[in-house]
């Protein structure tokens, strides 16, 4: 018998105030050093490791683990920083399942790789606990400046390289908050104590980087006055819009989109406080539709489905992101795709799904539909470029801004790095490395008439 509903129950404090502490604590802690030292002597210390060649940022992390298997995690985190800055974040939320530790000699060979992930964030913790400025000196002041248009990863990665070579960055961000989506776009059990914040602190400690924020691109920044008036401008601008369903009543109540409830959720200062509902649908496939579905269920959802359109090794989530998912009681409904959205007094309660099949590689609904009860539908579906904001001067093709290995744009002093570039990975590190990339692209473009030396590591009696 189907039961009715008087309409959604959404509501804050479903669980006691001990349980959010717990749910929501980090998902790796930290390694101690007998964890550590004994992992890093899991290490064959390869030669042409494939680990480090599966590294988007080329960190060398044979010489890092050796680093710390000698008691040198000083030195380790100097090497990781040397190729990326933002390696403490990188090793709490990169999916090493399928980058460096898929290709790992032990993985391949027993099926249990070496922690790369859990090392290097031991490695750039350690750094950080004890250290509150980056291991880099700055140049001699060019007397360049730089604007950068965006301050997550991509932003960061750009401006604290440009700083090191003596430029003067000006880092703009559209929130009140620097760190992108680092600081509001991952699910919280990866980044605990408020690590984002932190990392963008240790970032600017380089100097020569002044931060704005509130300042959106389109709004109340300008690409032509950018640059008119800085030597060179990187767009890190990301993606600002979401993706609709094209469904009737996505505008009700309760029709939500993913990045804004997590962003949310990242800044809640009690848990406790934050409405969820009974029961939750999200459609989508990937990272963003995981995080969702994992939080709301942490924060006490009774059933939680994750409905995707095609088959579950079609899904962009990496397979360890399905399985917590699972393990935290998601389920993940294949070969559906959402038909209707179902509303009462203009509040979401519940979806309609039409099954779909695929043939020579279309994707077609079969006809037969299933309603499932939802307070609360997230939409995880992808963000999109908001091409009004760069006012029609850069060339774009599939929503995204073109750039060349060097990721300069079509305009000769614009260069863009990030989710915001057409086949940019929708990867924190792989936005790290666009960021520097066009930093040192920037940099001899900007030191052609005259050379300027860049900044070196400094020097240290425990590195």
């Amino acid at each position: 018998m189907t039961q009715t509903k008087a309409g959604p129950d959404i509501a804050a404090g479903r669980l006691p105030e001990d349980v959010y502490a717990e749910n929501f604590s980090d998902l790796h802690p930290l390694l101690d050093p007998h964890e550590a030292h004994v992992e890093a002597d899991r290490c064959y210390f390869c030669y042409d490791a494939p680990c480090m060649q599966a590294c988007p940022t080329s960190i060398d992390i044979p010489q890092f683990i050796r680093q710390i298997s000698t008691g040198n995690p000083t030195g380790a985190a100097k090497t990781i920083f040397a190729q990326n800055i933002l390696g403490g974040m990188c090793a709490r939320v990169c999916p090493t399942e399928t980058l460096c530790e898929q290709v790992c000699v032990r993985e391949v060979a027993e099926g249990k790789p070496v922690k790369i992930g859990q090392l290097q964030r031991y490695a750039t913790d350690h750094y950080m606990a004890e250290n509150k400025t980056t291991p880099f000196t700055r140049a001699a002041p060019t007397g360049r400046k730089v604007a950068v248009v965006g301050a997550g990863p991509a932003g960061l990665s750009c401006a604290h390289r440009l700083a090191v070579h003596g430029h003067e960055v000006t880092l703009f961000d559209a929130r009140a908050k620097a760190g992108g989506l680092n600081e509001f776009g991952i699910a919280s059990y990866k980044s605990v104590d408020d690590f984002a914040a932190r990392e963008v602190e240790f970032i600017l400690s380089i100097g020569g980087i002044t931060l704005k924020t509130g300042l959106r691109l389109g709004e109340n920044l300008d690409l032509a006055s950018l640059r008119a008036e800085y030597d060179a401008v990187f767009l890190g601008i990301g993606l600002g819009g979401v993706n609709a369903l094209g469904l009737e009543g996505e505008d009700k109540s309760g029709s939500i989109d993913a990045v804004d409830y997590i962003a949310e959720l990242r800044q809640a200062k009690d848990l406790s406080k934050l409405p969820v509902g009974r029961n939750i649908v999200v459609i989508g496939g990937g990272m963003t539709a995981v995080d969702i579905a994992v939080q709301t269920r942490l924060l006490g959802a009774d059933d939680v489905t994750i409905a995707y359109r095609r088959g579950q090794e079609r899904m962009n989530a990496s397979d360890y992101e399905q399985q917590l998912a699972q393990t935290n009681g998601v389920k993940i409904l294949t070969w559906a795709q959402p038909k209707a959205l179902v509303a009462e007094n203009g509040a979401i309660t519940g979806i309609e799904l039409e099954r779909t099949q695929e043939h020579n590689g279309s994707l077609t609904g079969t006809g037969e539909t299933m309603t499932l009860s939802a307070d609360m539908v997230f939409k995880a579906v992808g963000q999109t470029l908001v091409a009004a904001d760069l006012g029609g001067a850069l060339t774009l093709e599939k929503g995204r801004i073109v750039v060349d290995a060097d990721r300069r744009t079509s305009l000769a002093d614009v260069w863009a790095g990030g989710d915001c570039v057409l086949g940019g990975d929708d990867l924190t590190v792989a936005a790290v490395e666009d960021g520097k990339i066009a930093a040192e692209s920037i940099n001899a473009t900007l030191s052609a008439s005259g050379a300027h030396g860049a900044g070196e590591m400094r020097e240290s009696r425990h590195g």
